[in-house]
């Protein structure tokens, strides 16, 4: 399947002062596909190394001895029988296994610079912290991040416009063509298009989700494989955190994220989930989630807002699951739902912003919301090119009350909406209205600083 972040590993190929490549995500959001059988396959044939840290124990256990790249480069060329030169890409998979691989990298970029690396796995980030922060241990001995010495890069569940492309490339190149030439769509096809949204707010972006849909136009058949990954998310949570404790809060936090949103507020509400329990008793429990990728954190702005913006920790927030297949899955909603002339109806608008929560995070935005008096509120703000974009969603034609309170406090570029409306712009009140399936490209240019009406 085709994804986005190619371009992001071509171009990190073909730059000559590249370092050492994290790539960072969830489980099963397809880094290994990526990395090894598009990326490797296409643009190093025959030319690289796989190395999984998770089953070659003999490569595992050298390279938790040292973090000396020459030694490493030499023992897995006598090891693979294969000479390791600039040509070569070396592919270290599941290093949340070997973290001390992750020390190396720094000697990589120090000594081995000519030759791509590339390291990747799920929970890294978690395995590194505790690697960090042992107890016990003196500070000589404790890990150490290569900080100033690798490239990053993180991957995402595939995002809708990922999705379009893989399921229908016709419709994808008429939604690019008429986003870029600022057009709606003719009516049937933007029918068209919203039913691939629906579609996609059931499926979600885990791959193998998405390729099974692809492969059999089952939503039943993706349904089932979600609810095997959501399961799989749940036992990580056993295998990566330190006390039984933390382990209850998170698979609690987790399995209670649509419950969180549906409430009038959306924030964060700890006795919703743990009577008499405060948001600092769950804080760890957030921090891994995030940190993770599991779940998406949204922070509260009031009134007058200020660039850059800045989170305010002591502020409420709201939670996302980071792929919009599981939230639906969680949420319990019939699958019938989505393809039923009633959907509108079934489906609260919690699921849409979800929707557009991960677009934005997925090209590389910070969650922010607003909140003004008397319940005014708008789901994201987005600072692009030293401009603010208040953004609002609706699941149907609503109309965007807010944004005159927002306008009191605050100069703006134009509003957008988002919606299952068509494209249009409404210059008096300053409204860019965007439907569902143009949004992907929207948050793209807003991240780039290149959005225009």
């Amino acid at each position: 399947m085709e994804r986005n972040a190619l371009k992001n590993l071509i171009e990190w190929k073909n730059n000559k002062r590249k370092k050492p490549l994290i790539v960072w995500g969830a489980r099963q959001v397809g880094k290994t596909y990526l990395v090894k059988d598009i990326f490797a396959e296409n643009y190093y044939k025959n030319s690289y190394i796989y190395i999984d840290c998770k089953i070659e124990d003999e490569i595992r256990a050298f390279c938790s001895e040292t973090a000396n790249a020459e030694k490493i480069v030499e023992y897995i060329s006598l090891r693979k029988g294969k000479q390791i030169n600039e040509n070569t890409l070396l592919i270290f998979d599941e290093v949340q296994e070997c973290p001390n691989i992750i020390s190396s990298l720094k000697y990589f970029c120090q000594d081995y610079r000519q030759i791509p690396v590339i390291a990747t796995g799920s929970m890294v980030r978690i395995k590194l912290q505790r690697e960090t922060h042992k107890r016990g241990s003196k500070d000589n001995d404790k890990f150490l991040f290569p900080v100033g010495k690798i490239n990053q890069l993180t991957v995402y569940p595939m995002t809708f416009d990922e999705f379009l492309t893989n399921n229908n490339k016709m419709l994808y190149d008429a939604v690019k063509i008429a986003y870029e030439g600022r057009q709606p769509l003719d009516s049937q096809i933007h029918e068209l298009a919203m039913e691939q949204v629906y579609k996609y707010l059931l499926v979600g972006g885990m791959p193998e989700a998405v390729d099974t849909y692809i492969d059999s136009g089952n939503l039943l058949e993706a349904r089932e494989i979600l609810r095997t990954l959501y399961d799989n998310y749940l036992s990580d949570m056993d295998l990566y955190q330190a006390s039984p404790e933390a382990v209850l809060r998170s698979r609690t936090l987790f399995q209670n994220i649509y419950k969180e949103l549906n409430k009038e507020s959306k924030n964060f509400s700890p006795g919703l989930i743990e009577q008499k329990s405060k948001t600092r008793d769950f804080a760890t429990s957030i921090q891994w989630l995030t940190m993770a990728h599991v779940v998406n954190q949204s922070f509260q702005l009031k009134e007058h807002i200020t660039m850059p913006l800045m989170s305010d920790h002591e502020s409420n927030f709201r939670l996302f699951l980071g792929d919009i297949g599981m939230f639906s899955y969680q949420s319990g909603v019939n699958a019938a739902s989505f393809i039923s002339s009633e959907r509108e109806n079934t489906l609260s608008g919690i699921f849409f912003e979800n929707f557009v929560a991960n677009e934005l995070i997925a090209k590389g935005h910070k969650l922010f919301y607003w909140r003004g008096k008397a319940s005014a509120e708008l789901e994201f703000i987005i600072e692009s090119d030293n401009n603010l974009y208040p953004i609002d969603v609706k699941k149907g034609r609503g109309t965007l009350n807010s944004l005159g309170k927002f306008a009191n406090h605050n100069k703006f570029a134009y509003a957008i909406k988002v919606s299952k409306n068509n494209y249009g712009y409404h210059s008096e009140k300053k409204l860019l209205t965007i439907p569902f399936y143009f949004f992907p490209f929207a948050a793209e240019d807003l991240a780039s600083g290149m959005m225009k009406i």
